[in-house]
């Protein structure tokens, strides 16, 4: 049997805010689409290279009164960073919480606008443990 990925879905209560999010991480929007009929618009944005590992945002255009919810039942994306430092430090500068600091040089989780989960792992091995991140607090939860 074969089998191949196509991409990740995950609902969104405001649009225009979760692609702002995903492009913090360095996303792309790689294709949308406008359902008129079903009023619902998908946008798939993926990182520059790797069109074809999508995260799918679909957005009702009358509302979703679920959202945004812990979000807990879905898990989370992950995604690979070339220095888990920069990446943290200037998400951080944007407004996003960081809700597990790579204390560890390694790992880090931040919620999107919509709650959802995003780990980012450090390429390679883990990067030397340093401050602030060594000693910084959880936030809400990941």
């Amino acid at each position: 049997m074969a089998l191949k990925y196509l991409h990740t879905m995950v609902r969104v209560k405001d649009l225009d805010k979760t692609m702002d999010f995903f492009r913090l991480l360095g996303l792309e929007e790689t294709r949308r689409w406008d359902n008129e009929e079903g009023r619902f618009t998908l946008v798939f944005m993926a990182p520059p290279g790797q069109e074809e590992c999508p995260v799918e945002l679909t957005y009702n255009w009358d509302g979703d009164d679920g959202l945004p919810s812990d979000s807990r039942h879905f898990g989370h994306l992950a995604y690979q960073v070339d220095d888990i430092y920069a990446t943290c430090q200037h998400l951080m500068d944007s407004g996003v919480t960081i809700n597990r600091p790579p204390r560890d040089g390694h790992m880090a989780f931040v919620r999107s606008p919509d709650n959802i989960s995003i780990e980012l792992l450090q390429a390679g091995d883990a990067i030397e443990k340093k401050e602030p991140w060594a000693s910084m607090e959880n936030t809400g939860h990941w």
